[in-house]
Order: C-alpha cells, then structure tokens, then sequence
C-alpha cells in the first residue's frame, strides 16, 4: 500500500471547471428560486384564501413553516454536501423542489400547501450552501469573488419577477397563484436538467481523495478538517461564529425591512401600498447598479474600502428612523441606504468569507449552520415587529441602528483577522500577499 499522499487542494489547486461561468449560472439559480418562493408564496396565499378557504391562522403558518423549512433544509444539506458531494446533493434537492412546486401548483387543499411548502422549503434550504460551495470551488483564480455575488444579483431578479407577475396575475384568484408557482416550477426543471450536465466539484473530489489516501496510508491521524466535531473546535468555530453572527445580526435589519416594509410604510409613514410599490421600482436600478459595481471589485484589494462604504452607508440608513421620527422621508431613505449598503455588505460578502474562511470538506456544513440560525432567528424576531411598530416604533428602530453597529462591529474587526482557509488547509503555505481583500 502506498504511503505517498497528494498534496491538499489548497497547496495544489485543482483545475476549474471548463465553463465556470455556466456552472456559477446553474448553481446560482437556486437563489433564484429561493427567492421566488418566498417572495410568490406571500401573494400566493391571499390569492388561494377564497377558493382553499384559509383563514389567518392557516396563513401564518404556512408563511413560517416555510422559513423553519429552510433552515432545517440548509443544515441538513450542508452536511450531506460536505460528506457526499455537491453535484448529486444539488441535483436531489432541485427534484425536491420540482415535486414541492408541482403540489403547490396543483393545490386543491391546504393540506397540499402544507405539505408543498415543505419539500420546497427544504430542498430550497439543501440547495443553497451546497451551490455556493459548488461555484466557488470551481471559479478560476481571482473570479471567485465575482462568480458567488452572481448568486446575489439572481436573488435580486427572483424578487422582482414575481413582483412584475403579480401585478398582472393579483385579480385572478386560484388562478394567478398557480401561474406564479407554475414560473417556479417550469424554471426549476429547466435548472435541473442543465444540472445534470455539470461535474463535481473538483476541489472538493481532491479534498476527498486525499483523506481517503491518508487512511489507506494509515496516517489518518493527519486528517484535517473532515470531520463534523472539527467545525466545533479551534480555529473553524471561531470561523464560524464571527460569519454566523455577522449574517444573523444584519438579516435581523434586512429581513425586517423586507418583510414588513409594507406595514411599516402603511402604518407609521401613513403613506399608500401603491406609493411604497412605484417607489421600490425607481430605487431597483440602485440596487442593480450597486451589485454590478460589487461583481467589479469583489476579487480586487479595492474590495475593502466598498464594503466599508457599504457599511457605514447602512448605519446610517437604519439610524434615520430614530432622528427623524418614522416618516415617510426617514422610511424611504432607510429603504434605499440599506439597499445601497447591502450591495458591498451583508448576504454577499457573508457568502464570500464563508467560502474564502472555511476549509472545503466543512464549507456547505458551516454555510448550512449558520443560514439556518440566521433564519430562525428572523422568523422568531419577526413575531414580535407589529407589535413593536405599533407600539413603541422608538425601541424598534432603536434595535434595529443597535443590529447594524454591531454587524457593522463584526465586519471591520473581527473578521479580517480570521485566517484563510488555504493557511489552515496547508500551514506550510505562503502568507497572502499584502492587499488580499478580506
């Protein structure tokens, strides 16, 4: 038996894929429908409530146990992406969430919504971590950056086709909620039988081979970084908690202001649903444009300074609300900063570090584990925000400036002192070049 061992990916890097592009295309339609799902199921059920007879409480838990869903999806998926591969993990989740999609299409009971939203839910939550460990792995040198915040500019497109659907689609009951999760579904098996085409992930298969080596050697011993108990311990926990935290803390201000955006417009700012709709289509280019700008920088040194543009732009979006007062001028410019920081901070650059900081065969796990506790944490913060509004408006926006400093915090400080996944794969490895974008 022999006792030669390759050398790790990260001192010897596999090729990339022949068509990265196409492969960062594919993998990253599942931010797509990620986002599709959750943006169609929100208008979906208003538009069954008559013909399924659902009543508010059926609604309430339909809308959560879809993020419960996912959470418990990417935990799960992460893990079996790291232990199994990401090509056959991202491959069964999209046939889940093809079967999921084609039951909430065809629902005639909200049984049938209960139980589609929670293939889709799952499967959506499986396919994420494992589809950003697939593109980043297999990006050339220098593209990773760019390929992985490809993902967050098809989240963005996922959010306003089905807002451009609805609007044509709002007057047609059971009939418009089918369309809107029959476009899911025609595009999810179009995803998945272009998905078949693609390889493994060849970082990953090296990673594979060489722990596997490293046993038949008898030296496994020197295995690093496989198994699940060392995602727990030094220096990957540390890894993990400052990314987990980072991405909970600012999902708590992000999916505050887009889940309840409209209620807080309605309500505090006194303002009409029409006028928050035709103002969130004329700040859409300022989104488009700033992740455009992020897909420039995100492999460069100059990425540094965005995402400090980024995050301060921010805090002082989120701090608007509390020296204003909730006003329609304070909302919307809260509404469009936020918007502007999120394209250089936030979802993109937490998907970024966790693939630049976690070593390969622990990557989806980590990924998985903390978008899941970042969305259960949303979900169970979301319970409380009416009442917060409603109520003491003071103490909401206050805890919401008080998530951005402290992510802000994370951000800056915390983790550009993290080490690389390269220097904790191969401790003999060069120290990066002064300027690495953190």
């Amino acid at each position: 038996m022999s006792s030669t061992v390759p050398p790790s990916p990260a001192s010897s890097p596999a090729a990339s894929s022949a068509r990265p592009w196409r492969t960062a295309f594919l993998a990253g339609m599942g931010a797509y429908l990620d986002a599709g799902a959750t943006i169609s199921t929100g208008t979906v059920l208003v538009l069954y409530q008559s013909a399924l007879q659902l009543d508010d409480a059926t609604i309430g838990m339909i809308s959560g146990l879809l993020t419960f869903c996912f959470a418990a999806g990417a935990v799960v998926g992460g893990r079996l992406g790291d232990r199994f591969g990401r090509r056959r993990v991202f491959i069964l989740t999209m046939s889940l969430y093809v079967v999921g999609m084609a039951v909430l299409t065809g629902a005639a009971a909200p049984a049938m919504l209960y139980a589609g939203v929670v293939l889709v839910g799952f499967a959506i939550g499986a396919d994420v971590p494992v589809s950003l460990a697939l593109i980043a792995e297999e990006a050339p040198k220098g593209k990773k950056g760019r390929m992985i915040g490809l993902s967050g500019l098809l989240w963005l497109i996922g959010t306003i086709v089905p807002g451009i659907l609805t609007i044509v689609v709002s007057h047609m009951g059971a009939m418009g909620a089918r369309i809107l999760y029959g476009q899911l579904l025609v595009t999810a098996v179009i995803v998945l039988v272009f998905r078949l085409g693609l390889r493994e992930s060849a970082e990953w298969s090296a990673a594979q081979r060489r722990t596997a080596d490293l046993i038949d050697a008898g030296r496994s011993e020197e295995i690093q970084f496989a198994a699940l108990r060392q995602l727990f311990a030094p220096p990957v926990v540390i890894t993990v908690l400052a990314t987990g935290l980072y991405y909970a803390i600012w999902n708590l201000d992000a999916n505050t202001f887009g889940q309840f955006s409209t209620f807080i417009w309605v309500n505090l700012a006194h303002q009409s649903v029409e006028s928050l709709a035709i103002f969130g289509f004329v700040a859409l280019p300022i989104s488009l444009a700033g992740m455009l700008i992020f897909l420039r920088v995100v492999d460069r040194p100059a990425r540094r300074g965005w995402f400090v543009f980024g995050t301060v732009v921010s805090v002082i979006g989120f701090a608007l609300p509390l020296l204003l007062g909730p006003t329609a001028v304070a909302i919307a410019g809260t509404l469009i900063l936020s918007a502007v920081g999120a394209s250089f901070s936030g979802d993109l650059m937490y998907k970024v570090w966790t693939q630049e900081l976690v070593p390969t065969l622990l990557r989806s796990t980590a990924q998985g584990i903390t978008l899941g506790f970042a969305r259960v944490l949303a979900a169970l913060f979301a319970v409380v925000t009416p009442t917060l509004a409603t109520n003491n408006p003071t103490v909401l926006f206050s805890l919401l400036l008080s998530f951005s400093v402290v992510a802000a915090g994370i951000g800056l400080y915390w983790i550009p002192r993290l080490p690389k996944a390269t220097e904790l794969e191969s401790p003999v490895a060069a120290t990066p070049p002064a300027g690495t974008p953190v």
